[in-house]
């Protein structure tokens, strides 16, 4: 299929100024990084709620009200688990202490997991994963795990004073549930019958399409790292 070299710059354009948009919140100050994480979660909701009201198969106002529930205190989770991993978790980075260095972790986790897994089952991808996301297969899942794993735990050595445990933890568990999320989401968008979520990246979809895999991945940390964590 030949490039079509308009949507490519569209979809690199919005790409580009989304993450510069994302990465100057987060590192601005706690304050834009909070305020930036609610302008996510509240969209992912408007996006997830519009999905259930799309879906034909939820016609009932009780399942309806019991899924809205159910999206709301999964999306609200998952914003409370990454502003107190921010808020409460300030750790050392190149000789500064700084609120973002764990919930970085969780993101880069979850984009090299993403990326990797990509390549990996790009070249040797043989076994679907789930009939939720065809193009996934357990190869690529666990090679994009496992080099997640391996390249942040190298990185947070590198530039943090992270004990190995906790660096596992994080990348680990981000990682794995990050791709459970995807396949949440998926279940979701397959139930309305859409392509994606919303339009709120030209190319990319909506907010419900970029953080699907952080909604299930902060909490999942969060809660690992305050049970085992040194």
């Amino acid at each position: 299929m030949a490039l079509d070299l308009q949507t490519f710059k569209t979809r690199a354009l919005s790409a580009v100024i989304f993450v510069v948009v994302m990465l100057g919140a987060i590192f601005y100050s706690i304050d834009s990084f909070i305020i930036l994480f609610l302008i996510v979660h509240t969209g992912c909701y408007i996006e997830y709620s519009k999905l259930i009201k799309g879906t034909s198969t939820i016609q009932t106002t009780k399942a309806k009200v019991l899924y809205n529930l159910f999206g709301l205190a999964y999306i609200t989770t998952s914003f409370f688990a990454i502003t107190h991993l921010a808020s409460t978790h300030w750790v050392s980075i190149l000789g500064t202490t700084q609120y973002y260095v764990l919930p970085m972790l969780v993101i880069i986790s979850i984009w090299i997991n993403d990326t990797m897994a990509y390549i990996v089952g790009s070249f040797i991808g043989k076994t679907p994963l789930s009939a939720l996301s065809p193009k996934k297969t357990w190869e690529g899942t666990i090679g994009g795990a496992i080099l997640a794993i391996v390249a942040v735990v190298l990185l947070g050595k590198a530039l943090t004073e992270l004990s190995y445990q906790t660096l596992v933890i994080v990348s680990a568990t981000a990682a794995i549930t990050g791709t459970i999320g995807d396949l949440i989401e998926s279940k979701f968008k397959r139930m309305a019958g859409v392509k994606d979520s919303g339009r709120i990246m030209p190319g990319h979809g909506g907010f419900f399409d970029r953080f699907d895999s952080l909604l299930l991945a902060s909490p999942c940390v969060w809660l690992l790292l305050t049970l085992f964590a040194q």
